[in-house]
């Protein structure tokens, strides 16, 4: 790995150089790219291992906000990383769409099907994706699909946890290292309500206006009629004014959310998962 802009630790430095040869062990790569600090870190360390034996591939579907879009593309074009947008049509699985605890294996098997695809026309030797250490204990169906289509974890394999990541994309410089953590649009659809381009849209608009009105981590769940709203901790009492409250309600009724509430636990990662109580492994 060429040397960081800022110093590190020199056990961090040390598995910043395992990474490096890691990756080029690989030979030639396509790294499933989504724009979050993670896979970020993983394209840009991929290409200063690999140069152009490298390719960031980015799935575009419904799911992915459009700002989403834009930040991961303006990303790999400010550092040269060679980029290619992949369509993919998961909404059109039944298993996806009908939104039952395996819908991000859903996902992740449709999207990685199309990249083996691509490996294959285009003469590459492997997949990876951005799965760090911390990842492993986390209720994550999309892993079942990596490991079923034999993708690399090469942030697992360099023993790198997520606060490691965003230290070493800091030193480097990159202008995401901090940036927060951002899951798919259908993640905000409840359990069981099938996942439509209509509710994916409510979904990203209702977040934009939140966004706009100065809130820069939430998630707007979707209950049908009902829209509950998780604003990170420290900015809920900025949210909790009849000024501000008005303000959210105007945003998101017209969206077609009759009723609107604010979780007081505030945001937290993966809350949806909190009424599984029996998960049936994918296959």
């Amino acid at each position: 790995m060429p040397p960081l802009p800022k110093p590190v630790p020199d056990d961090l430095a040390r598995k910043s150089a395992h990474l490096h040869q890691i990756l080029q062990d690989l030979g030639s790569v396509l790294v499933a790219y989504s724009g979050g600090t993670d896979s970020a870190f993983l394209a840009h360390a991929a290409h200063h291992a690999l140069g152009e034996k490298m390719l960031a591939v980015i799935a575009d579907s419904p799911s992915l906000p459009r700002t989403e879009l834009a930040a991961a593309l303006a990303f790999t074009a400010a550092h040269n990383i060679p980029t290619h947008i992949l369509q993919t049509d998961e909404l059109s699985r039944e298993d996806y769409s009908r939104n039952d605890s395996q819908r991000c294996f859903h996902c992740k098997d449709t999207l990685f099907t199309a990249m083996e695809s691509e490996r294959t026309r285009l003469h590459f030797a492997h997949l990876a994706y951005g799965m760090n250490l911390d990842d492993r204990g986390d209720f994550r169906p999309g892993q079942q699909a990596a490991a079923l289509h034999h993708a690399a974890a090469p942030l697992v394999t360099a023993n790198l946890t997520k606060p490691e990541i965003r230290a070493l994309a800091r030193a480097a410089g990159l202008e995401l290292a901090d940036k927060p953590a951002s899951a798919c649009l259908s993640s905000r659809i409840e359990y069981g309500r099938p996942v439509t381009r209509e509710n994916l849209s409510q979904v990203e608009q209702a977040e934009e206006a939140l966004h706009t009105l100065g809130f820069p981590q939430v998630r707007v769940r979707h209950h049908g009629d009902l829209a509950r709203i998780e604003i990170a901790r420290p900015d809920l009492p900025r949210a909790l004014s009849l000024e501000t409250l008005d303000a959210i309600t105007a945003a998101l009724r017209p969206l077609g959310f009759t009723y609107i509430t604010l979780d007081t636990q505030g945001y937290r990662s993966g809350s949806m998962n909190a009424v599984l109580t029996n998960i049936t492994p994918a296959p």
